[in-house]
């Protein structure tokens, strides 16, 4: 689905320096994957994602999107109808003062016919879980109710792809349950590419694919498992890992056997379990 090829992105100072912000980016994401990007505020993971739908073009390489050049301005609605953005605030999305009509924006501005537009912000609407406020104010909904229903507008444009950008970074704890299980279902129920530009390390946990960029470049892109068995390596570059690893990371510093691929408070437990025994 996605193809980036030596991608490099840079822009001019205000002292007239060029700084280069990616450096040769070479990845593959296959549809139906759930990646999700780390790095630290700085490191380019977010300039990353604004490249997939062309918000951003490249000044080196290439970005195909199911086989178009992002670079092609005849094609940039295409590459838009494929790839969904969604950022971390949902008030930056949110155009219309009820529901069900902010997720008709986008397919109205498209010219979908309205019988079609009907359907579309039902079935949305339905995919997470916000049907019974559909009639509602978004202005009166939680952060997270918000941020489903920005969702639900751009699931309404049926892109192939997601990209969301820090979508839980201004939520609460709750807020932050109810959009994460929202995207894991985009995901496994609905087939739909996901690709999560996050510093939350629970949330990378539950992604299929971990990337890790740093200074422009990509470090690491692995299994969320085989990431974060590198705990030294991920603290230099400013990043945290999820609070079980790094215990099974202290504990095996000193001296116990327990494994160094432990990621959630099940298999943390477990292995204390064997060594009290």
């Amino acid at each position: 689905m996605i193809e980036v090829s030596n991608l490099v992105y840079s822009y001019v100072t205000d002292d007239g320096n060029n700084e280069q912000v990616l450096k040769n980016i070479n990845i593959k994401i296959e549809k139906g994957e759930f990646v999700a990007v780390l790095g630290h505020n700085g490191s380019g993971k977010s300039t990353f994602a604004k490249h997939l739908n062309a918000i951003y073009l490249p000044v080196g390489g290439t970005v195909y999107v199911d086989g178009i050049n992002t670079a092609d301005e005849d094609k940039l609605w295409e590459v838009r109808s494929h790839v969904g953005m969604v950022f971390q605030n949902p008030d930056n999305q949110i155009v219309a003062s009820v529901v069900e009509e902010d997720v008709a924006f986008a397919c109205e501005n498209l010219s979908v016919p309205p019988a079609e537009i009907r359907k579309r912000v039902d079935d949305a609407l339905e995919t997470v879980g916000m049907t019974e406020y559909k009639n509602h104010s978004p202005h009166m909904l939680s952060g997270g109710q918000k941020q489903r229903v920005a969702i639900a507008g751009i699931i309404a444009m049926k892109p192939e792809i997601i990209v969301m950008d820090e979508p839980t970074a201004m939520l609460d704890p709750i807020g932050r349950r109810e959009v994460m299980k929202t995207i894991e279902d985009l995901n496994t129920k609905f087939g739909i590419t996901i690709i999560l530009i996050t510093h939350n390390m629970d949330e990378a946990v539950k992604a299929k694919r971990v990337v890790v960029i740093d200074s422009g470049k990509i470090i690491i892109d692995d299994t969320p498992r085989n990431v974060f068995k590198n705990v030294d390596l991920l603290r230099a570059i400013g990043l945290d890992v999820p609070q079980v690893t790094l215990l099974a990371h202290e504990l095996r510093n000193r001296g116990y056997d327990i494994r160094d691929d432990v990621l959630t408070v099940d298999e943390c437990t477990e292995e204390i379990y064997k060594l009290c025994r």
